[in-house]
């Protein structure tokens, strides 16, 4: 496997937004890979056409991070939570008061105005056994109430929960703007999010060579209900598969979504800059 991030991309005539990115993890490397600073990442995303990031918290570290970063830089704008996998951990490690004080802290940062959305939540059935499964849908259901009161967009993660995340959200009231995050579902699934006035977000997974249900799915879904993402420094889209994913890297995925959906790349591009107004205001 090559190692290193890989070359920068043909920039992109009409700029879009990064619906989702960890520069946090980005800028600290992972699995021995060198990390990219954070002005970097910044630099070369603007460089591409990529001038404007969502940066997403998972944890109270990263929440606080990302609040700091989207202050400091007009480039990026925050999104604050506990991760699904997140809350089985805190209550493992000190009871139904963790989560709770958690919970607390990520309500209070979600009330800055460089905050933009609440997320990623939802479930995740892949990495939390059913034991667990309780506990995230206390922790969905709260980020859920903190995204309405907070008039904030709320951000979904969606792994192997598909029908559950519907549920929830059916039954707790989404609030009004709800961005599925790294979209997984089917055809069937998009057609349901779309119905309901979500937006689907895609990230890299959409160019890989296996994901022939995601690009049906992505087909069917209205280019007024799309946006982009990296969900960097994680899955890197095709060739660079394996290599650290970077905001940078955006114009890959958007040119295959383009492929996908038969139209011109300067098209999907406006349409998912103005995706990215609505669903997180403008910055």
């Amino acid at each position: 496997m090559s190692s290193g991030h890989p070359p920068v991309p043909e920039p992109l005539d009409v700029p879009v937004a990064d619906s989702h990115c960890h520069l946090d993890i980005g800028t600290e490397g992972r699995d021995g890979e060198e990390g990219l600073p954070l002005e970097d990442a910044l630099a070369r995303g603007a460089a591409v056409g990529v001038p404007r990031i969502v940066q997403i918290g998972c944890d109270l570290d990263g929440a606080r991070w990302a609040v700091e970063v989207a202050n400091r830089y007009t480039a990026v704008v925050a999104g604050v939570s506990l991760h699904p996998n997140e809350a089985p951990r805190l209550v493992d490690a000190g009871g139904g008061s963790a989560l709770d004080d958690a919970l607390a802290e990520i309500d209070r940062l979600a009330a800055d105005a460089r905050v933009r959305a609440v997320g990623e939540t939802g479930l995740d059935y892949f990495r939390t056994g059913e034991g667990g499964r309780a506990v995230q849908h206390r922790s969905f259901r709260a980020h859920i109430e903190m995204a309405k009161r907070h008039g904030k967009a709320l951000v979904i993660h969606d792994r192997d929960a598909h029908d559950d995340v519907l549920s929830v959200l059916a039954d707790a009231g989404a609030p009004e703007r709800v961005v599925l995050h790294c979209f997984s579902g089917d055809v069937e699934m998009a057609r349901e999010c779309v119905q309901r006035g979500y937006w689907l977000s895609f990230a890299g997974t959409v160019t890989f060579k296996n994901a022939a249900p995601l690009r049906n799915a992505l087909a069917i879904t209205p280019p007024e209900r799309l946006l982009v993402e990296t969900d960097a420094p994680f899955l890197t889209p095709t060739p660079y598969r394996g290599r650290p994913n970077a905001s940078y890297l955006i114009p890959l995925t958007l040119r295959a979504m383009a492929e996908v959906k038969a139209m011109s790349v300067e098209d999907l591009a406006t349409a998912v800059a103005t995706n990215s107004d609505q669903a997180f205001d403008p910055w």
